[in-house]
């Protein structure tokens, strides 16, 4: 039983170290299951998703993965929330509000800087500008990138949730009734609002790169502080993921337009709008935060009182990524 158990432990400790891990406990603190997301805006979870490395990875110590589909930064943050997922993709303000309204999301990765969202209109429509969309009907997300650009496009061309109409829908609904004119605008997010552009001509009244903020890879609280080694584990999957979609942009194209059912021009449209050279989460993300963080207590989004500066830096923990960011 002895010299049995010395050589589970022996081959426990190699696999460990081929990949790179600490040696103690590593086997035996490891979750059985790594569940995570997979969104059409999250290129590298569906590149993850497509090839099987953090599967691949997981087999030698027994550990499995499993894929839920978040349709929005909304959807992510709920699952973590109710602990149905351990990572979850989603914008970087949405996490903001969803962490200053107490729910344990901790990001601790960036798998891209987007330009995911832009306000859009009908082909046909007659309005050019945000302070035209006073008194219309606007179709957003609720909780997510888009619903917090529309806002601060509002704010910066003098107007308030209040003076439109916003309907809350979901981001391929908002798409449909857009284009079936229900609303007169729709704060979009790619890959519906790609896919709107080139298939109905919607056209884009309102852009602002400085109002996305950045594609955060969240993990729950609970599961970074049992699980660290996993934390770095999937955050080295996804720089494999990224260094490929870098270097096979019109393979990952491919695979977008698969995945989400698009056509391919579409899908080229999504990525091109995706800066995936700086993965580190850090300062430029904290002070981007900082930066869009007064929409929130403006609209009455978080208790009044919160302290949003001490809860972003709660939220954003680069730690873990440290040593492991690759040169493209």
């Amino acid at each position: 039983m002895q010299r049995r158990h010395f050589l589970q432990l022996s081959t426990a400790t190699v696999g460990a170290a081929a990949l790179g891990l600490p040696l103690t406990g590593r086997a035996a603190d490891a979750p059985k299951t790594i569940r995570l997301d997979y969104a059409t805006y999250s290129p590298p979870s569906l590149v993850l998703k497509k090839f099987g490395w953090l599967e691949e990875d997981l087999k030698s110590s027994g550990g499995s993965v499993k894929w839920v589909l978040s349709q929005g930064s909304n959807r992510a943050l709920e699952y973590l929330n109710s602990d149905s997922v351990d990572f979850g993709s989603t914008a970087g303000l949405a996490a903001l509000l969803a962490r200053a309204n107490g729910n344990p999301a901790k990001a601790v990765y960036v798998f891209s800087r987007p330009e995911w969202t832009a306000l859009a209109v009908q082909k046909d429509s007659t309005i050019r500008s945000v302070k035209e969309l006073k008194g219309k009907k606007i179709a957003a997300t609720k909780g997510t990138d888009p619903y917090l650009f529309l806002l601060r496009a509002l704010h910066e061309n003098g107007l308030a949730k209040s003076d439109v109409e916003i309907l809350h829908l979901q981001h391929p609904d908002g798409r449909v009734a857009l284009e079936q004119k229900r609303v007169d605008a729709w704060a979009g997010l790619d890959p519906h609002l790609a896919a709107s552009e080139l298939e109905a001509g919607s056209r884009l009244i309102y852009r602002n790169v400085n109002f996305n903020t950045y594609g955060f890879l969240n993990v729950s609280d609970s599961f970074a502080a049992k699980y660290p080694d996993e934390v770095k584990r999937v955050i080295r999957a996804y720089e494999r993921a990224r260094l490929w979609i870098i270097k096979n942009p019109d393979e990952t194209a491919k695979l977008i337009a698969e995945e989400a059912r698009l056509s391919l021009p579409v899908a080229q449209l999504q990525l091109k709008r995706n800066d995936f050279s700086n993965p580190q989460i850090g300062k430029e993300h904290i002070d981007a935060l900082r930066a869009a963080a007064p929409i929130l207590l403006d609209e009455e989004l978080v208790r009044s009182g919160t302290d949003l500066s001490r809860t972003i830096t709660a939220l954003i923990d680069p730690a873990y990524s440290q040593g492991l960011i690759r040169q493209a």
